[in-house]
């Protein structure tokens, strides 16, 4: 007997996989296969709280379930009580840049900082106040000044780039919290969250002879790395989707500058230098693998993210800093239409609008249309799944055989205009659109 779903959580994941995107919470409900996959992100995530580093670039094909699965570890992560903080990368998003994408990218970042208690972003005011509470406590129980146990537990930060600096807008926060200064407070986060785009207004609002910019981005996350810990949180770990998109720019400078920045991350993370900080890289293996404008056409990261050679012939080694994620199996896709008919009807098997039987022949109907693709990469196959139950749902009167029988998947190479159309031009469910 399955427990019930509340309508929020039910709706939360079905329109979602509607729309073809991922939900934002509920994963846990439809989540099938990847174990070994996911055991090894687990690892990584226990490694990063134990104070040290990690680095996966998880590859997989358009609509294969990435970003699912960078999802799943973020919820894995919040529950570690690490922070997390994700981001997809863009035209106006980029690891390196010289116009203002780099900055761009640490601000979506910590616009989105989750933490248990707060999940679905804006987590950077709160875990100041947690750590500013820690200061207050041990400074009033040791009788000593709130600013002088500040700067002490801040210490370890000044070896890092702009480390003082940043230990001086924590302390403005500080102050601004004992003494009712919003504005103050204000200027405080506008800094942390990058938004300051000239130095000199940030030393009118904070005193400060820095800000963070392109060129500081990836120290800044080092800083905060180390910053949450200090707040009482076991780490931080980046989710960046999305790096076709470095794939995609046409400057060959551009891009080679971004991948030395993901080098230089990479090298960190294999040599320990950075503390408490993780690293999740989504992309297709055309990103990784391509010679002329992927990663590997950087030689360095080539010789760095190369496969291991004796691992084939079904042999996996989940060792490495490339994690692929291997497709999923028909019993596995059986496995996950059946969650989505069970979240679709709130939990309760007894409400189901489709029998086990309705499951295999729609399956075995998408086979015969699409081929392996089908559950190869099943974004396509699960709209088209929900969109028949939303068919059923609100016409009682349909049979399921009924729209199997006349249903055509249509599936074209960018997935993102794929139709389901009935053959049957008379009937009212004529088509839909995915």
């Amino acid at each position: 007997m399955n427990s019930p779903i509340r309508a929020k959580d039910r709706d939360a994941v079905i329109q979602s996989l509607r729309a073809g995107v991922v939900p934002r919470s509920g994963q846990h409900l439809i989540q099938v296969g990847r174990s070994r996959e996911i055991e090894t992100l687990v690892q990584d995530i226990e490694r990063i709280a134990d104070g040290g580093s990690a680095f996966r670039v998880v590859t997989g094909e358009y609509g294969a379930g990435k970003t699912f699965f960078l999802n799943l570890v973020r919820s894995i992560a919040l529950e570690k009580k690490l922070v997390v903080a994700n981001a997809d990368l863009n035209p106006d998003r980029r690891l390196h840049s010289s116009c203002g994408q780099a900055r761009s990218l640490y601000a979506e970042l910590m616009r989105n900082l989750a933490t248990r208690t707060k999940p679905d972003g804006g987590a950077l005011a709160g875990i100041v106040e947690k750590f500013i509470g820690t200061v207050k406590t041990e400074a009033k129980s040791s009788g000593q000044s709130t600013e002088f146990v500040l700067r002490q537990k801040l210490e370890q930060l000044t070896e890092l780039l702009n480390g003082y600096d940043f230990a001086d807008v924590i302390a403005a926060y500080c102050r601004s919290h004992d003494e009712g200064n919003e504005q103050l407070k204000a200027n405080a986060v506008r800094w942390l969250r990058g938004e300051f785009t000239t130095k000199t207004d940030a030393r009118q609002a904070l005193g400060v002879r820095a800000i963070i910019d392109d060129a500081s981005v990836y120290d800044q996350l080092k800083l905060m790395a180390r910053f949450v810990r200090l707040a009482g949180y076991a780490g931080l770990l980046i989710g960046l989707d999305e790096l076709v998109n470095l794939y995609k720019l046409a400057n060959t400078q551009a891009r080679n500058s971004n991948y030395e920045q993901i080098l230089r991350i990479l090298n960190d993370s294999l040599q320990g230098a950075s503390v408490g900080l993780g690293f999740v890289l989504g992309g297709t293996p055309e990103f990784l693998m391509d010679t002329r404008r992927g990663l590997y056409s950087y030689p360095a990261l080539q010789s760095r993210l190369a496969q291991n050679t004796f691992a084939s012939d079904g042999l996996v080694d989940f060792s490495g800093p490339v994690l692929p994620l291997s497709s999923l199996t028909p019993e596995d896709f059986y496995v996950l239409l059946h969650k989505i008919r069970t979240v679709y009807a709130f939990g309760d098997e007894q409400k189901s609008l489709l029998p086990d039987q309705g499951i295999f022949s729609f399956m075995e109907h998408c086979s015969k249309r699409i081929g392996d693709t089908y559950f190869r990469t099943p974004r396509t196959t699960i709209t088209a799944f929900i969109n028949m139950l939303a068919v059923l749902e609100q016409n009682p009167g349909v049979a399921w055989e009924e729209l199997l029988g006349g249903l055509a998947v249509d599936v074209d190479a960018g997935g993102a205009n794929d139709t389901i159309v009935n053959v049957d031009d008379d009937d009212e469910f004529a088509s839909f659109k995915m």
